[in-house]
C-alpha cells in the first residue's frame, strides 16, 4: 500500500477530501443535534457517497448522488419495519443482495445504487433500528449525503471525467448471457447461505456474515478472484481484530480519540482501496471496532465474533462460486487480456490518424483506458501469480504475460505524449510502424492468422523531427512486446515456460 504508485497522487487527495466531507458531515449532523446512532447511519452513508459512486462523467456522478437516498431509505424503512419479524427479514435481506448485484448490468449507476441499498438494509441491522429511529435516521442520512455532496461537487472538484469502466463477455450458459445475472445468483446463494450459518454463531451480530460475502463478490469475475478476495478478506479482518484489541478496545469509547481513530481508519479505506483488498479490510475492521466502542458495546468477545462471521461469509462465497454456474480464472483471464490486446490496436489505430490530422484529442484517454483494462488483468490473474498457487508453471506465464501487458502499456503512454505534442508531424515510417503494431495484435488474438506481406521500410527523412524518432522508438519497443506475448499466450499453460 505504501509504495505502490499513485499517479497524479490521486488516492492521497481522494483519501484526504473523503476524510474532510466525512467529517464535515458527522459534524453537521452533531451540530444538528442528532443521536450518536443518526450520526453514525450519515456518516455511513457520506463515506458510501464518496466510496460508491464513480460515473465516468462529473455530471453522472452528482446524479447517481441525488439518487442515493431515493434508493436507499425504502430499503431502511423495510428493514426497520421488518425487524421484528426474521424470516421475512432474512428472505428480503437476501432479495436486496439478488436485485443489488443484478443492478450492475447498468453500468456504474447500477453498482453504486445496489452496493447503497445493501448497505442501508446492512447499517439497519447494526443500528438496530426500528420504525421509531426512521425519522431521525432520514434526516441525518440525507444532512449528510448533502454536505458530502457540497464537498465533491463544490468546495473541493477536482475531477473532469474518466474513462469508462471496462467490460468483457465472458462464455455463460444458456438462458444466463449476462455475467450480472451469473453472480447475482452466485451472491444470493453465499447470501442465504451466511446468513444461516451467521445466525447460528449469532442472532444479534449475523448480518457481518452476508456483509463479508457480498464484499467479496464485488469486482470479481472468476472464481480463482473470488478465492483469492475471500482469504484476503479473512486476513485483513484477523489483522484488524488484533489492531482493534490493541486500538479500540482501551479506548473505552472516549468520544475524542475514537473520533481521530475513524478518520484515520476512513483515509486507510481509501488510500488503500485501489492497491490493496487486505489492507481496506484492516481498516474496516478498526473502523467498525471503535464505531461499535462509540456505541458502547464493544468487548472482546464481540471482535472473536467479527472474525467467526467473516469466516462464514467468505466459505459460504467460495462455495457459491465454486458450485454454483462457475467460471473458470482461465476464461476470465483469457478474456480480459483479449480486451487489453484490442485497446493497444485500438489506440495505435487512432496514433496512426493523428500525425495526418485526424482529431488526437483522445489518445490519453485512450491510454488511460487501457490502465483501466489491465488493472482488471491483474486482477484476473492475481489467482495464478499467488505466492500460494501451486501450479508453478501457469505462475510463471502468466507472471511473463503481466510484464509484457505492463511493457505495452509504458510505451503507450509514452507514445501517446509525443504524437500528441502540437510539434509532431506526418511522417510515413509511423503510419506503417503503427500497421506493424496492429498486424502484431491481430496475429495475437486470431492465432493461425496469414502473415501480412512485408512492407517495404520508408527512406528516413534527413530533416526528421526528434518526436517522430521517439514516436518510431516506442512503436518499435511495443512490437516487439506483442511478439514476445505470442508464446505465453500460446502455448500449453500448463507447459513449463521456455527460457
Amino acid at each position: 500500500m505504501f509504495v505502490a504508485p499513485d499517479p497524479g497522487r490521486a488516492r492521497l487527495r481522494h483519501a484526504t477530501r473523503a476524510v474532510l466531507g466525512i467529517a464535515f458531515a458527522v459534524a453537521a449532523a452533531g451540530l444538528a443535534g442528532f443521536p450518536l446512532p443518526a450520526m453514525c447511519g450519515g456518516g455511513l452513508a457520506a463515506l458510501l457517497a464518496f466510496f460508491v459512486v464513480a460515473d465516468a462523467r462529473v455530471g453522472g456522478q452528482a446524479v447517481t448522488t441525488l439518487l442515493l437516498p431515493v434508493t436507499g431509505l425504502p430499503v431502511l424503512t423495510a428493514a426497520a419495519f421488518l425487524h421484528p419479524y426474521p424470516l421475512a427479514r432474512d428472505a428480503a435481506f437476501v432479495a436486496v443482495v439478488l436485485a443489488g448485484v443484478y443492478a450492475r448490468r447498468w453500468g456504474a449507476r447500477g453498482h453504486a445504487l445496489g452496493v447503497f441499498a445493501f448497505m442501508m438494509f446492512f447499517i439497519a441491522q447494526f443500528l438496530h433500528a426500528v420504525p421509531a429511529d426512521l425519522p431521525q435516521l432520514y434526516a441525518a442520512i440525507g444532512l449528510c449525503l448533502a454536505v458530502a455532496a457540497l464537498i465533491r461537487f463544490g468546495v473541493w472538484c477536482y475531477e473532469r471525467g474518466a474513462a469508462p469502466a471496462p467490460t468483457v463477455a465472458l462464455a455463460q450458459p444458456p438462458g444466463l448471457r449476462r455475467p450480472t445475472t451469473r453472480q447475482a445468483v452466485q451472491a444470493a446463494t453465499a447470501a442465504a447461505g451466511a446468513l444461516a450459518v451467521g445466525q447460528a454463531l449469532s442472532q444479534d451480530r449475523w448480518y457481518w456474515a452476508v456483509a463479508t460475502s457480498w464484499w467479496i463478490f464485488v469486482n470479481t469475475a472468476s472464481r480463482g478472484e473470488t478465492l483469492v478476495r475471500g482469504f484476503r478478506r479473512v486476513l485483513g479482518t484477523a489483522t484488524g481484530i488484533v489492531a482493534g484489541f490493541a486500538l479500540a478496545l482501551p479506548l473505552h469509547g472516549a468520544p475524542v480519540p475514537s473520533a481521530l481513530l475513524v478518520a484515520l481508519c476512513v483515509f486507510g479505506i481509501f488510500y488503500s482501496a485501489p492497491v490493496s483488498y487486505s489492507w481496506m479490510t484492516f481498516f474496516v475492521t478498526v473502523m467498525a471496532g471503535t464505531l461499535y466502542g462509540l456505541l458502547g458495546v464493544l468487548h472482546p468477545a464481540l471482535l472473536v465474533l467479527r472474525l467467526e462471521e467473516t469466516g462464514a461469509g467468505a466459505l459460504w462465497a467460495a462455495l457459491a462460486v465454486l458450485l454454483v454456474l462457475p467460471v473458470t480464472t482461465h476464461a476470465a483471464t483469457d478474456a480480459w487480456i483479449q480486451r487489453a490486446l484490442e485497446s493497444v490496436r485500438d489506440f495505435t489505430a487512432r496514433a496512426a490518424r493523428h500525425p495526418a490530422g485526424d482529431d488526437g484529442a483522445d489518445l490519453a484517454v485512450r491510454a488511460a483506458e487501457l490502465d483501466l483494462v489491465l488493472g482488471r488483468v491483474r486482477a484476473s490473474v492475481a489467482p495464478l501469480v499467488h505466492p500460494l498457487s501451486p501450479l508453478r508453471a501457469r505462475r510463471e506465464r502468466a507472471g511473463h504475460v503481466l510484464r509484457l501487458l505492463d511493457a505495452c502499456a509504458h510505451q503507450i503512454r509514452g507514445l501517446a505524449e509525443v504524437v500528441a505534442h502540437p510539434e509532431a508531424g506526418h511522417d510515413e515510417r509511423l503510419t506503417a510502424a503503427c500497421r506493424r503494431v496492429e498486424d502484431a495484435v491481430h496475429r495475437l488474438v486470431a492465432p493461425g492468422a496469414e502473415q501480412p506481406r512485408p512492407e517495404p521500410e520508408a527512406v528516413p527523412d534527413s530533416a526528421a523531427h526528434p518526436h517522430t524518432e521517439r514516436a518510431l522508438g516506442h512503436l518499435r519497443v511495443l512490437e516487439t512486446a506483442l511478439a514476445d506475448l505470442a508464446a505465453p499466450l500460446h502455448a500449453d499453460p500448463r507447459a513449463p515456460l521456455a527460457a
